[in-house]
Parts: C-alpha cells; sequence; structure tokens
C-alpha cells in the first residue's frame, strides 16, 4: 500500500465541515480515528438547579438536527467517509450517551464494522440529575471497532494497558473524571466547548490502540484533545472542525506543548512481537539445566527438567504449560509464568525471566 504521508495533512487542523473535507483525504491513509460526533440530545425546556440557577447544557447549533432521521444520515455519511480512510489494520473509537451511541453502533455494525469492545466510561463526578425523575447519568460509552470481521491485525497495546491498571488486566469500565478545574478552557469564565473531553481518557485511548508516529484522524476535533494528546504520546494528527473559533482555540492549546523527546519512554514493547523462544533453548544455551527442579510460586507442586524440553511431575512427562496445567487442574496454563527456578542465594525466578535475559543477550 502506497504511503500517503507526503500528502496528508499531518499535525494540522482543517477548518469545514468533515462530509466536505474526509474525501479529499487519500483511502486507506489513518492508522487510528476517533470520533466525538453529535449527540443530538437537545434539552427540549429550560433546566434549572434547586437554586433556580440555569444548567449550562448543550445548546450548540452542530448538536442540533431535524429529526432522527436527519442523524442517522448524518451518522451514516461521516462513517461511511471515515472507514474509506481508515487503515485495512486500523480501528475507530466513537464515543457517545444513551442518546445516540446505540444508533451510532447499529450504523456502524450495517457499514462492515466489527466491534472489539464497548468500553463504559465513569464519570467519577458526574453532574447530578436536578429534576429528580431518572438515574444520575454518570457514564458514557466507546464502541471500539475494526474495520471489518475479515481484518487480522490491528494494534492493541496489551502490556501497556495491563501496566497501566497495576499489572492486572485493563476492563472495560475506566473510571475518569469529567473534565474540570485547571484542564477545562475557559473564555471570559464561561466553558470555552460545552462536551471537552478529559485528556486522561483519550491518553487510555491512543495508549492502548496506536503506536507512536502513528496517525490519528479526529473528524469533530472541538477544543483539541484528541491533538493535544496525541502530541504528547508523539503520534501524529488531523483534526477537522466546522467552526473557527474552535479551531483557533485548539491551536493554540496544542502549539503550547511540547512533546517528549525520548520515544523509548512511549513504548511499551508486545510480547508477541518478540522473538519467539522455546523451553528446549534456555536448556541447550544454559539457562536451565537438565534435571533442575521447577517449582510454582508457593513452593507447592515442583518439577524435574528433562533433556527434551519437557519436564517431569508425578510420573507424568510434558510440556511447561501442560504439567502446569495438570497440576493445577485447569484444561491450560501459561507455563512461563507459573514455573520458577531457585537461584544460589534461593530465590525463586519465573522461567519468564529467563527467557527475557536469553532474549536480551543471545537475540539483541
Amino acid at each position: 500500500m502506497a504511503d500517503h504521508r507526503c500528502s496528508l495533512p499531518i499535525d494540522q487542523i482543517l477548518c469545514g465541515n468533515c462530509l466536505d473535507i474526509l474525501p479529499q483525504l487519500p483511502a486507506q491513509s489513518v492508522d487510528l480515528i476517533f470520533a466525538d460526533p453529535p449527540y443530538n440530545l437537545q434539552l427540549r425546556t429550560e433546566l434549572r438547579r434547586p437554586n433556580q440557577t440555569i444548567v449550562d447544557g448543550v445548546d450548540d447549533d452542530w448538536d442540533k438536527f431535524t429529526d432522527v432521521q436527519a442523524y442517522d444520515a448524518f451518522t451514516r455519511a461521516w462513517l461511511t467517509a471515515c472507514r474509506r480512510v481508515l487503515k485495512e489494520s486500523g480501528t475507530i473509537w466513537v464515543i457517545g450517551s444513551y442518546h445516540n451511541i446505540f444508533r451510532v453502533g447499529a450504523i456502524m455494525m450495517d457499514l462492515g464494522f466489527w466491534i472489539l469492545n464497548d468500553v463504559i466510561w465513569h464519570k467519577t463526578n458526574p453532574m447530578p440529575n436536578f429534576r429528580g425523575t431518572r438515574f444520575q447519568n454518570a457514564t458514557e460509552t466507546l464502541i471500539w471497532a475494526k474495520k471489518s470481521a475479515e481484518q487480522r491485525t490491528y494494534t492493541f497495546n496489551y502490556h501497556a494497558m495491563k501496566h497501566f491498571n497495576d499489572d492486572k488486566q485493563m476492563q472495560n469500565v475506566w473510571h475518569i473524571p469529567i473534565c474540570t478545574g485547571a484542564e477545562r478552557i475557559k473564555i471570559n469564565g464561561q466553558k470555552a466547548h460545552s462536551t471537552q473531553k478529559p485528556e486522561a481518557l483519550l491518553y487510555r485511548v491512543l495508549s492502548a490502540s496506536s503506536q507512536p508516529g502513528d496517525i490519528v484522524l479526529d473528524p469533530f476535533f472541538g477544543s483539541g484533545t484528541t491533538g493535544a494528546v496525541a502530541k504528547k504520546l508523539r503520534r501524529h494528527f488531523i483534526g477537522i472542525e466546522r467552526d473557527p473559533a474552535y479551531v483557533a482555540l485548539a491551536r493554540e492549546r496544542i502549539e503550547a506543548i511540547v512533546a517528549p523527546v525520548d520515544e523509548t519512554l512511549l513504548v511499551t514493547p508486545s510480547r508477541r512481537a518478540a522473538p519467539r523462544v522455546a523451553f528446549g533453548e534456555l536448556i541447550a544455551a544454559g539457562y536451565v539445566q537438565v534435571g533442575q527442579r521447577l517449582w510454582s510460586r508457593d513452593r507447592a507442586v515442583m518439577a524435574i527438567v528433562k533433556a527434551d524440553g519437557y519436564v517431569m511431575w508425578n510420573g507424568i512427562s510434558g510440556s511447561i504449560h501442560a504439567i502446569a496445567a495438570k497440576a493445577q487442574g485447569k484444561p491450560a496454563s501459561n507455563g512461563w509464568e507459573y514455573w520458577y527456578v531457585e537461584d544460589d542465594s534461593g530465590r525463586l525466578a519465573s522461567i519468564d525471566e529467563l527467557r527475557e535475559r536469553y532474549r536480551a543477550e543471545r537475540l539483541g
């Protein structure tokens, strides 16, 4: 596939309607799309707090549609245009509220996108429900999808997300406060943008599903949160925004950011991309000895290393994975994480640590 970088408006904000600008971009040219489209959630009546002050709701022109059918047509049009410019290895995130996200999700499926996850953004400091007529709205939903069901490759930085979550699998419920305080951009004391997203939300999205140097497209750029986080994480961005005032605001915001110099600080290498190492290679290279004992972490289970790369436990011979599973009474187990060896000081070290040392010392 041709490299379209030279013809792309990289790290630029394009002022105009995304339906007019997206067709001008080359097909299959962006790695990731984050879209925060209009929600079509206009308040039908004035909303007041208990002290009778008026709630600053979303009443912007960009969120006004004549009816649901008009909103659906708009949604189908911009999603179709986005799908054209998305690379075959790319993914898309769309965020919405209960007003629109289910309609958006259905249209995405109709167009051929394949949903990978729905992610629930739990707002830890949500706006109260002032009328007291329904539950407090404390969530928004993000849909993460690949371009098609047949798509084999896409970026998911699993281990980076696991590290981000104290070495536990990242779940699809994210507890992040709404944008407040110094992060909330204001003009004359008023919100500059009614639905400004917190940088912490975009930080997680971009860290999970893109690499440094990737091109991230945001067709509803608003106050520029996607571009701000992209610059901090050394990703490129293309922003599309129809309101000149928002464009000026976003440009000023992004220009003030100093990107990190050392790109290695931004990358958590995927183990899947690392050179494959068989347990037998560690034996042949002397990192593990024939006859050496392998232990479970609690030392309750012990196995003996055989010359052919298998291990022996209770008279049963098998791979490190098969024997780990049998010892635990499980259908499957990751032997690299289950087994440990004892060093000269009596400390247990996982054989996964030995594998990483072997890769660093022998495979470069």
